[in-house]
């Protein structure tokens, strides 16, 4: 395995060490067996092989010395440097962008992840067509009585293709179609959604098994699940949550895999709260916290002019349990120097904190609520049921009759959206 670190370009990304270290997770998550991991200096990438002739070389000894099979470069690579460095190195090669789509291949357990994983096989794959294997410049006979020079193999190729992405699009868009349909649902049902999004790895749904009791698992291995999770909770002052368990990000996620799953993250837009859980022992903490960030800005969830989410973000600083006295000690610190954050410092693993979430969760979710006063008929049990199953009933007392039977009377304090709701209802 290794990693092309690029010189001269200032980034505030995760530093060598530790991006070594995720692209070995990467490899043991699909089960492979990583005999070495280097970084290697570029000063400008080769066209034909992204490596000088002299680095190759390095890497082909220190393949055959391993006795690997597969060499995995921890960045991009063309369709043209893929094939010359196997040509050169006698031995398959892949790159992050095809390490991790193997990965979510293995992973996608729905239909609707099977479907987004190939739509991103195929968007990967239909750019390495060119020149990459000899049998793709065989050509067809043509129809007809004249023949003609007919189709290449790689014509037809690309036509199966774009045929099977256009199929897989149109039941994506039904997907997509359906999902809001069932968000539609949700908002006249009405409950709050809250979504766990976060670096992968970071503990997403161990939190999510101990705030709801569900089973999904939940591993030290890197995107450990793939297909979201929703479960129901209870808040303070809230009788019914839904809790929805997300993707894990990653740095470089790539871009064919953020559009195929784009169906599947539009459910955290739809979110009254952004829970963001951040592995807070991990030394590139920060890092990952702005990887998180970037993708939801991708999403349209962060303001690129003011960086003010337009959803309440709550930030769990996870695995707090991990940390020594002096690290939690600069930590607290931070808290105090920037109190307009919200953030819930937890074990997911022992529980501590996670009783302190669920009441920051719930302030922000009542926290615009206000009195007011209904009068509704005895016999409308459907909205004084939704009356006291989604707001904060103060008084409940006879008001009189009229045409329509007895009446009630009752003062219950409700966010501005729960009134939209319930004037709908």
């Amino acid at each position: 395995m290794v990693y092309p670190e690029f010189r001269g370009r200032g980034s505030a990304s995760i530093d060598t060490a530790a991006r070594l270290e995720e692209a070995r997770g990467l490899a043991l998550a699909i089960g492979l067996e990583v005999v070495d991991a280097v970084a290697i200096p570029i000063r400008e990438a080769r066209a034909g092989t992204l490596f000088g002739e002299g680095q190759i070389q390095n890497i082909d000894v220190a393949c055959n010395q391993g006795e690997a099979e597969l060499l995995i470069v921890d960045g991009s690579l063309t369709a043209i440097q893929q094939r010359n460095l196997e040509d050169k190195l006698k031995r398959k090669v892949i790159d992050r962008t095809g390490l991790i789509l193997e990965i979510f291949g293995e992973r996608a357990a729905t239909a609707e992840g099977r479907l987004q994983v190939e739509l991103a096989h195929l968007d990967y794959q239909a750019g390495r067509l060119v020149r990459s294997w000899t049998h793709l410049e065989r050509q067809r006979g043509g129809f007809g009585f004249l023949g003609g020079p007919g189709e290449t193999q790689i014509e037809a190729d690309r036509r199966m293709i774009r045929d099977r992405m256009a199929r897989l699009r149109r039941e994506l868009e039904q997907v997509r179609r359906t999902r809001g349909l069932h968000r539609s649902r949700r908002e006249k049902a009405p409950w709050p959604v809250i979504a766990l999004v976060g670096y992968t790895n970071a503990g997403k749904s161990t939190l999510f098994n101990r705030l709801t009791g569900a089973e999904v698992m939940a591993e030290d291995l890197l995107f450990a699940t793939l297909d979201p999770t929703m479960r129901r909770i209870r808040l303070p002052g809230l009788d019914k949550a839904i809790l929805s368990d997300t993707v894990g990000f990653i740095s470089d996620l790539p871009t064919q895999l953020v559009a195929a799953f784009r169906a599947t993250l539009e459910e955290v837009t739809a979110a009254d709260v952004i829970v963001h859980v951040r592995d807070i022992a991990n030394p590139d903490s920060q890092a990952q916290k702005n990887e998180v960030l970037a993708i939801l800005a991708d999403l349209g969830l962060l303001d690129s002019e003011s960086d003010a989410p337009p959803i309440p973000i709550v930030e769990a600083w996870n695995k707090w349990d991990l940390l020594d006295e002096e690290r939690a000690a600069d930590l607290t610190e931070q808290m105090a120097v920037h109190p307009d954050d919200v953030i819930v410092p937890l074990s997911a693993l022992t529980g501590q904190g996670c009783a302190a979430l669920l009441e920051t969760i719930g302030k922000l979710l009542t926290q615009g609520a206000r009195l007011h006063t209904f009068v509704l008929p005895l016999s409308d049990g459907q909205r004084l049921a939704w009356l006291h199953a989604h707001g904060e009933v103060v008084s409940e007392d006879d008001a009189g009759e009229d045409e329509r039977g007895p009446l009630r009377r009752v003062a219950v304090r409700l966010e501005p959206r729960e009134l939209g709701r319930f004037t709908r209802l």
